[in-house]
Order: C-alpha cells, then sequence, then structure tokens
C-alpha cells in the first residue's frame, strides 16, 4: 500500500514539479513527456467527455457520409476516377459489409436530387450544408479539446472544407495508384512465386497504414482553429491511423464470423458492426486530438498544483525577475528573449511565464518586439528603465482590471475608496497606516 500510494503522489505531483530543462538525460525527458502525456489524455478523457462527444460525431457521421460521398463521386466524375474510388470502397471495410450497392444507390439519388432541385441551385445549397454541418461539428469538437474559444469566420470554413472534400478522390486515386505501382514493381523485380505474395501483401498493407497515417496527421494540423507543430501532430496521427487499420481489420474479421448468424439476422447482421466500427472510429480520432494537444502543451502543466495555491507575493518576486533579466539585457544591448527563453533561463514554468509577461505588457511595462526572420515574439521595457521603480510596477499591476463597477455603492464605502486611493498615493509604505485611520 505505501508503494501504490508513493506510485499515486508521483503520478498526481511529483511528476509535474521538474521543468523538462531540469531533466539531465534525453531519455528520462522522453519518459516523463510519455508518462505526463498519458495522464493529460486520461484527464482530458474524463474532463471533456470525449465518449460523448465521439457519440454525437457517429451521428452526424451517419447522416452525412451520403452527401459527403455524393460530393466524392460528383467530383470524381468530372476528372474520370469513379470507378476507382468505387474500386477503393468495396476493397475497405464498407465492402465487407456488403453496403457499398446500397450506400451507391443512395448517391446515385443524391446527386440526382441536387440536379433537379425544385428552384435552381437548391439540391446543391443542401447538399454543401449537409457536409458543412458535419465538418463544423468535427471542428467544434477539436477546437473543445483545445481550448480554443473562437472557431473560423464562415468563409474559412466553407473553403476549407470544400477543399478537403475536393481533396480527397486525389488522395483516393493516388493511394490506388501507389498499390498498382507496388504491385508491378513487385511483379518485376521478385519471380520467386511465395516472395512475391509476401512482398505484394505486405507491400500493399503498409501503402494503406501510410495513407492513414498521413490523412490522421493532416487532420490533426488542419482542423483545430489554432497553430499545431507537426510532430505533435505526427506521432498521434501514427498511432491513431495504425489503431484504425487494426480496427477495421478487427471488424472485418468479426463481420465474417458473423456471417454464420445472418440465417437469423439477414441483412442487418453486419450493422450494429457498423455502427460500433464508427463510433470508435470517432472516438480514436479525438483522443489522438487529445494526444496532439498534451504533446504540443505538456510544459504548460509543470507545477500545475504549486502555480494554483502561489502566493501574491511569490508571483510579484517572479515577476520582478523576469522584468530585471528583459531590462539588463536592454541596457546591454543583448538580443531580447522569448518567453520559453526565460523559462529555459532559470528553470521556471513556462505556463506562469507568459501569464506574468502577458500582465506586464497589459499595464505597459514591457512591449512585445517580432525579430525579423523569427515566429517567436520577443520582450523589452516599453519606458524608460531608469523609472521602472518597484512601486510603480506594483501600482500598475494592482490597478490592472475594472474598479467602481458598483451600480449604488453607499456613501459610506465611496468615502473609505477615495481615502485608500489617496493614502496609498502619498505614502511610500504603508505598513504604518492602520485601517481606522482611513
Amino acid at each position: 500500500m505505501k508503494k501504490i500510494s508513493q506510485i499515486a503522489g508521483f503520478v498526481r505531483y511529483d511528476m509535474w514539479r521538474r521543468t523538462t530543462t531540469e531533466i539531465d538525460t534525453w531519455y528520462k525527458r522522453l519518459g516523463y513527456m510519455v508518462m505526463r502525456t498519458i495522464a493529460l489524455v486520461v484527464r482530458g478523457f474524463t474532463s471533456k467527455n470525449l465518449n460523448d462527444q465521439a457519440k454525437a460525431l457517429t451521428y452526424s457521421l451517419i447522416f452525412a457520409v451520403v452527401p459527403i460521398l455524393a460530393m466524392i463521386f460528383a467530383v470524381a466524375k468530372g476528372f474520370g476516377v469513379d470507378d476507382v474510388i468505387e474500386q477503393q470502397l468495396n476493397a475497405s471495410f464498407l465492402g465487407e459489409t456488403n453496403m457499398v450497392p446500397t450506400i451507391m444507390t443512395m448517391v446515385d439519388r443524391y446527386l440526382e436530387t441536387a440536379q433537379g432541385g425544385l428552384f435552381i441551385g437548391i439540391g446543391i445549397l443542401i447538399l454543401l450544408w449537409a457536409i458543412y454541418s458535419f465538418f463544423q461539428s468535427v471542428e467544434t469538437a477539436f477546437n473543445r479539446i483545445w481550448n480554443v474559444k473562437k472557431s473560423r469566420s464562415i468563409l474559412r470554413q466553407v473553403t476549407t472544407y470544400i477543399a478537403i472534400v475536393v481533396l480527397m478522390p486525389v488522395v483516393i486515386v493516388c493511394s490506388a495508384g501507389l498499390n498498382i505501382f507496388v504491385h508491378s514493381a513487385v511483379e518485376n523485380v521478385v519471380h520467386a512465386h511465395v516472395l512475391h505474395e509476401f512482398l505484394h501483401a505486405n507491400g500493399v498493407k503498409f501503402l494503406q497504414f501510410l495513407m492513414c497515417w498521413l490523412l490522421f496527421t493532416i487532420m490533426y494540423v488542419a482542423i483545430p482553429n489554432t497553430k499545431v507543430r507537426f510532430m505533435p501532430a505526427l506521432i498521434p496521427g501514427v498511432l491513431m491511423g495504425t489503431l484504425f487499420q487494426l480496427l477495421q481489420m478487427l471488424s472485418v474479421y468479426l463481420i465474417a464470423l458473423l456471417s454464420r448468424t445472418s440465417i437469423v439476422y439477414g441483412a442487418f447482421a453486419s450493422i450494429p458492426i457498423l455502427m460500433t466500427w464508427l463510433q470508435w472510429t470517432s472516438l480514436l480520432i479525438l483522443i489522438g486530438a487529445e494526444m496532439s494537444y498534451a504533446i504540443q502543451n505538456n510544459e504548460e502543466f509543470e507545477y500545475e498544483k504549486d502555480l494554483n495555491e502561489m502566493s501574491r507575493r511569490y508571483k510579484d518576486f517572479i515577476m520582478l525577475y523576469l522584468l530585471s533579466i528583459i531590462i539588463k539585457r536592454f541596457e546591454n544591448n543583448e538580443a531580447p528573449l522569448t518567453a520559453h527563453e526565460l523559462a529555459i533561463r532559470d528553470h521556471l514554468p513556462i505556463r506562469v511565464v507568459n501569464q506574468l509577461l502577458g500582465r506586464m505588457v497589459e499595464t505597459g511595462v514591457v512591449r512585445e518586439v517580432y525579430v525579423e526572420g523569427e515566429e517567436e515574439k520577443t520582450f523589452q521595457p516599453a519606458l524608460d528603465t531608469h523609472k521602472i521603480s518597484i512601486g510603480m510596477v506594483i501600482d500598475r499591476i494592482d490597478a490592472q482590471g475594472a474598479e467602481e463597477f458598483l451600480a449604488s455603492p453607499t456613501p459610506e464605502m465611496q468615502a473609505f475608496w477615495e481615502r485608500y486611493i489617496k493614502v496609498k498615493k502619498n505614502h511610500t509604505t504603508l505598513n504604518e497606516i492602520l485601517i481606522t485611520d482611513i
């Protein structure tokens, strides 16, 4: 029990009390990052209700799958590659469910409805609205995971979603072309029958995995309305893309297993598996997005519990210390530092550094400077350094925010406020001023 308690204490508290720069070896840093990422994903899974979000996405996907496929086939027919798209559908998990003919019939009817709407273009508008609603729900779920409060503008949403749907046939055709290339390359190079079959089967499977990794990575970079770095998107893209392929293989196996029971359930035998597959796919996508967020923001959660309990005095101390470094580098004509560089310099948590720098920028003590050729902003004094005193900085921080917003303060309260402001202004120290004196 003591050992279990120590492990629980490490995971909940001690693991977060070391900054990345304090860890001396790369494998320890990697171990800490993996453990923190797992902890953050588990926390996000419960606190952000990813399972419920996955269920909502599943229903959105069910209603949007026919309009999306209709748009893909409309684009594919324009390029004359609609047969390739249908072949790829038959080779996928949907082909194993024997639902592709039904889906194709629905797609054809949908396109006919879109072309022959009651008013000119109304069918196309309905199709585009169905696609837009689905992608908007996906973006909303991703933004919630990334704590992004603002979505893209409607114009950017429409152009981005249409671009994704238009690019889908291109990706599918490229995948089919790569399969043909691998098959022909194996045919030309290898002649031994056993080796030929092995290389062909595994080459095609690898390309399927590769396309999944690429699609998941692009999704994690493009969908959230924030800047996502490549590596935090690639790692969950590869992991979730692999799990997606394994889930597809498992679903195919279950359908083959349940084919014996089709006498009882008939055509409905594959529907529960299809619904489960869609829900697990949605869940994998959201877990991957949470993992991407956890990897990119790993450092933001260092000293998390300590920061929530930090005293006002200690915050002021760190703020003034950061300001002293900024002033000293400015007076010595040294290059200004970014928030990340300031955090690394003294093993400070990046979250508190960002908070305090943001507060000093808002109060006009520090200003942001963008260095040419660099994406991250640096920080320099916004005032004459010989006029920046501790008292001035603390007074500006104290006065930050709204004041005197009460609609009807009592005369006694208003008089106390005015005397308090006057006393603070006329005294360098408040230690000798009693509350009763005010």
